[in-house]
């Protein structure tokens, strides 16, 4: 979601590195921008709404000098996405940049609003910078102006801010959203994400919820939620500086897709001994063989990458699982047994809902193990084991190369699990292991007949809606498929269990809604082709993505076909995935819509 940075610079000026510092949070996904840095002791301001390339333009015609300053871009949550409400937000004392909500700021707001305090903008922000303002008024020294307001604030939210007259001083906090300290030589830096500082320094902090941090240009003096000073490990990131290119794709969602079949490798050589077939585990990690239920939790597309985990758990491994969206999971106050374990999968380790999803499995007693892809994240730190997908760095915002290789790793896993179980014996690993080397290759043929998709594309883009239908583990790349297209073509589309069609969803079925049927010549074939027999009946025009037996059952009747290579069941929702990400990605490009960044979306979701 949002991004904060700071800097404390020794000599250069601050603008230029803050800039720099947000380019490489865009994948975050944000609607407006801004930065404040302090010029001869006095808080000075530049904001624009849409993208940075608007903010760097107003730079070049109203140029920010001063070695001091705060950068932010903004996602909106209350108040529209304008430049009235971007950050930094000020007074004449304060300025503050924030990612997170205030939840009590409405109270906030008409308690100042008593003391003269006038709003300029419809965020909660601003409350933030009144209220410090309040407590400076009143005496107070930026540090315990800060306390007073933080005190008076609920929520889940991280802060950063500086002051008139304040040339080397910037104040942060965390609670629940995070936010990590760079040092340098002579200079300090301040972000929400560690990929931003890593232009800037190697030496990075990363501050525990609860905790408030004060930097000058000599270092960090870092208090906890009781004001006691503590240190944090001060480590050398192995975030890379250089920014993501898009090399010859006109997007990043395109390179990215394109990245599978390396990516894909790359995870499997992480976990697949070469020689033997066998899955290379650590022991604490293979410990979750014995555990009486698994409990998978994520949110958006790492939900359903949990989603067909459960079906593997239970089919191979044969553990009983349970999967819940992390936004409902800790709410609902499921009883965890003892000995139990639960799987947390998140791209950026900051899902604050997944975390919060750890913390009651944490508390519940429960072996908690996550699957991610940005190193160094929140949810890595209070995990008890990890295990990486090794995806690199995913700019779009809507997820790809994540989501494959989510699988990908969650595949091992499963037979790992069910290896140590001894549900299925060395020959029968050696034949899942084979299947998923298979993997990386029949992604790479498929992505050469992108051009037959992206003539599928056209139509499907002039649809209003869309149906997605799949069974089994089809039946959450049917999710997918939907959430996809969704997300970047803005395109209205649904994804079901094919027998759940006669329970409702067919009466949505006419010559105007495509349904695209998800489903590989397995042992639920029949029941699928029976339910897009019912569609086609009702003037539906079916999209089949199957493989070449399953196409030749249907291919007269389809309006369309995609044919998959054949593969061992067990692999196919990652093989499957690859068209639907097609298909979604250049309906979108047709309809014109901002691929990499769609509207309303963030790639990092670190609010409720």
């Amino acid at each position: 979601m949002c991004g904060i940075v700071g800097v404390l610079s020794k000599e250069k000026e601050a603008a230029p590195l803050l800039v720099e510092g947000l380019k490489r949070l865009e994948y975050r996904g944000y609607d407006s921008a801004g930065v404040a840095t302090l010029v001869n002791s006095k808080l000075e301001r530049r904001r624009a709404e849409g993208k940075l390339a608007n903010l760097s333009e107003k730079l070049k015609g109203e140029p920010l000098g001063g070695t001091l300053g705060i950068g932010h871009t903004r996602w909106a949550t209350h108040g529209g996405a304008t430049e009235r409400n971007a950050h930094p937000h000020v007074t004449s004392d304060v300025a503050v940049v924030h990612n997170g909500i205030i939840e009590n700021y409405q109270e906030l707001k008409e308690e100042l609003q008593k003391s003269q305090f006038r709003f300029e903008s419809d965020t909660d922000t601003e409350v933030i910078a009144h209220l410090v303002t309040y407590y400076l008024r009143q005496g107070k020294k930026p540090q315990e102006a800060v306390d007073a307001a933080l005190e008076r604030m609920k929520g889940a939210f991280a802060v950063a801010l500086i002051f008139t007259g304040e040339k080397d001083l910037m104040i942060g906090a965390r609670f629940g959203t995070p936010l990590a300290v760079g040092y340098g030589n002579g200079e300090m830096f301040m972000a929400s994400d560690s990929y931003a500082l890593a232009p800037l320094t190697d030496k990075i902090c990363f501050l525990e919820d609860g905790d408030r941090v004060e930097l000058c240009r000599a270092g960090a003096t870092i208090r906890d939620m009781h004001g006691k000073k503590v240190q944090r490990e001060i480590r050398v990131t192995a975030q890379s500086g250089a920014l993501m290119g898009k090399g010859k794709y006109r997007h990043f969602m395109e390179k990215e897709i394109n990245e599978q079949p390396a990516v894909i490798g790359d995870t499997l050589n992480t976990y697949i001994n070469p020689a033997t077939g066998a899955i290379t585990m650590p022991e604490d990690i293979l410990s979750l063989a014995d555990a009486p239920k698994i409990t998978i939790s994520a949110c958006g597309t790492a939900y359903y990458a949990g989603f067909v985990a459960k079906y593997w758990l239970e089919q191979i491994a044969r553990i009983p699982t349970e999967v819940d969206i992390a936004s409902e999971f800790r709410y609902r106050e499921a009883p965890m047994p003892k000995g139990g374990a639960a799987i947390f999968i998140s791209q950026s380790g900051e899902t604050l809902d997944t975390l919060e999803a750890l913390r009651y499995c944490r508390r519940q007693g429960q072996k908690c193990v996550s699957i991610l892809n940005t190193i160094e994240s929140t949810i890595e730190r209070e995990s008890h084991h990890v295990l990486r997908t090794l995806a690199g760095p995913e700019i779009g915002v809507a997820s790809t190369k994540a989501f494959t290789t989510q699988l990908t790793t969650l595949a091992c896993l499963a037979i790992a699990l069910a290896r140590k179980r001894g549900v299925i014996d060395a020959e029968r690993e050696r034949q899942l292991t084979d299947a998923l080397r298979e993997v990386p290759s029949r992604v790479a043929s498929l992505l050469e007949h992108d051009n037959k998709i992206r003539e599928m594309a056209k139509q499907i883009s002039e649809a209003r809606d869309v149906l997605y239908l799949g069974r089994g583990t089809s039946y959450p790349i049917a999710l997918e498929g939907a959430l996809k297209l969704k997300e970047i073509s803005y395109i209205h589309a649904e994804g079901y269990a094919s027998g759940e069609m006669k329970h409702g969803p067919i009466a949505l079925i006419d010559e105007d809604v495509p349904v695209i049927v998800v489903a590989p010549f397995d042992s639920l074939f029949e029941k699928t082709a029976s339910n897009a027999q019912e569609v086609i009946a009702r003037g539906g025009k079916v999209l089949l993505i199957s493989d070449k037996k399953g196409i030749d059952k249907l291919k007269d009747k389809s309006a369309w076909t995609i044919e998959i290579p054949e593969v061992d069941p067990f692999v196919a929702p990652i093989l499957y995935t690859i068209p639907v990400q097609l298909l979604a990605y250049h309906a979108a490009v047709i309809k014109g819509t901002d691929v990499d960044q769609p509207r309303n979306l963030a790639k990092s979701v670190t609010v409720e």
